[in-house]
């Protein structure tokens, strides 16, 4: 007999939050297409966390492995990556989802402005919709999903011997890097931006 899913019956409104969410940052991608000629968004991804994960995540977490910890007190069962060129277009997003009456921020973490200590980098923020649904949202440029991508698939720690401070220690440097080009890239294309208003 099939285990009852974690979630009970709220997937299909749960995956119609997440894609009314995707619909409000497309209608601003077209919008500013259309006005400045540039779509804010590099790529977006979404998904619900698996049964597995979530149950993963309530046994690490300490918790019953039930509805009410994975949709309350887990807040990460609906998850969006949107991933933008620049950095004003992360700020950009961030701004133009709080501006939303039926969208409550209950949490924003900018690693963004203070980094983690790898050097990971992103901003995240933990919404929380009119019918008491939540959604994790990470927003970072193409520089800050790269690192990450890559720093995942290595998974260093748990397969490798030898000088890992070193590793961590290669691995900021890196990101640390990335982190002064998304600058450098933003204060370009503010020239360009600035040139083409003359």
């Amino acid at each position: 007999m099939d285990k009852a899913s974690i979630y009970g019956d709220h997937l299909e409104e749960m995956n119609e939050i997440m894609d009314d969410i995707i619909r409000r940052i497309d209608e601003l991608r077209v919008e500013m297409t259309r006005e400045n000629g540039m779509d804010p968004v590099e790529h977006c991804s979404s998904r619900i966390k698996s049964e597995e994960s979530m149950r993963e995540k309530c046994r690490r977490s300490g918790l019953p492995e039930n509805e009410e910890s994975a949709l309350k007190l887990i807040h990460d069962a609906i998850g969006i990556r949107i991933v933008c060129a620049f950095l004003s277009d992360v700020y950009l997003i961030r701004d133009y989802l709080k501006a939303f009456s039926d969208l409550e921020i209950v949490e924003e973490k900018d690693y963004i402005r203070v980094a983690k200590p790898n050097g990971y980098r992103s901003l995240h923020m933990i919404l929380r919709t009119q019918n008491g649904y939540f959604a994790e949202i990470q927003l970072r440029t193409i520089s800050m999903d790269t690192w990450a991508a890559l720093e995942h698939h290595m998974k260093y720690k748990k397969t490798l011997k030898g000088n890992i401070a070193l590793m961590e220690s290669e691995l900021k440097r890196c990101a640390d890097e990335l982190a002064s080009t998304d600058i450098s890239m933003q204060a370009i294309r503010d020239m360009i931006f600035d040139a083409q208003k003359e």
